[in-house]
């Protein structure tokens, strides 16, 4: 947009030092609104570590999922049951050193910038974008479905993830936790599909993986904004909902 409507922007992550992820000013008035109504739970595949460099507005939530699920905080603090929980679970996929070796095998030089481990529970490669084959993921894809292994490509990182490794269980085990009986959710990659999928609500922006691939639910509302205005959106509509739903006999959420 015009640089005169370009909206003021909170930063709310700083990295190495740098500002590094925003939201709209008018988003994080909203988001301090809607953490007054709702249980709001940040789900990401971000480990720990790297979630709490973020500082939204509002008190701290008090329940979060990170690494894609694998981890679930409670007051800041890993717990361990559900950490015991997902390893058991993904005792029944390919060990992630033979998935991140084969990985590595067939990655190329020329456009492999650098490979992760995240908290012992996924793999990920940051590649140019520009330099990756246009067939590569989906051929790693074909080989790590049987494997019990999803691919994700998400900007410049090339996710593999065991599939029982969700933020839908995650967040599910918040709601029965909480004691609340409805989830809303909102999300733009294919990691976040099946939390989409689970929810009682959901909402997309016109950006990121499922934009890409029109992906479509019966209960998904699908905005046309990008970037931090379908941040704001989303928030605005979560709001709406929440708002309609404090009436009397309306169930938590």
């Amino acid at each position: 947009m015009p640089d005169p409507r370009a909206p003021r922007l909170l930063c709310v992550e700083t990295y190495e030092h740098k500002p590094l992820s925003y939201m709209t000013e008018e988003a994080a008035a909203l988001l301090e609104d809607l953490t007054s109504r709702t249980v709001f739970v940040p789900a990401t595949t971000r480990t720990p570590e790297q979630y709490r460099r973020i500082r939204l507005p509002g008190p701290p939530p008090r329940f979060a999922v990170c690494s894609n699920g694998g981890r679930l905080l409670i007051d800041g603090h890993s717990d361990p049951d559900w950490r015991a929980h997902v390893h058991a679970q993904l005792a029944a996929c390919a060990p992630l050193a033979q998935v991140r070796a084969h990985m590595l095998r067939q990655a190329r030089p020329e456009w492999l910038l650098r490979e992760r481990v995240a908290d012992d529970l996924f793999a990920y490669l940051v590649v140019e974008r520009a330099l990756l084959p246009d067939t590569w993921v989906k051929e790693l894809a074909d080989w790590a479905g049987p494997h019990g292994w999803g691919i994700s490509l998400q900007g410049r990182k090339i996710y593999a993830v065991p599939h029982p490794l969700t933020k839908s269980a995650a967040v599910a085990e918040v709601a029965r936790r909480a004691g609340t009986e409805r989830v809303h959710a909102a999300g733009d990659s294919l990691l976040d599909a099946d939390l989409l999928q689970a929810a009682d609500l959901a909402w997309r922006p016109a950006h990121g993986e499922l934009a890409d691939s029109g992906w479509q639910l019966p209960h998904l509302r699908v905005l046309p904004q990008r970037g931090v205005l379908a941040g704001e959106q989303i928030l605005r509509e979560m709001k709406d909902t929440a708002t309609a739903d404090t009436e009397p006999n309306a169930p938590p959420h």
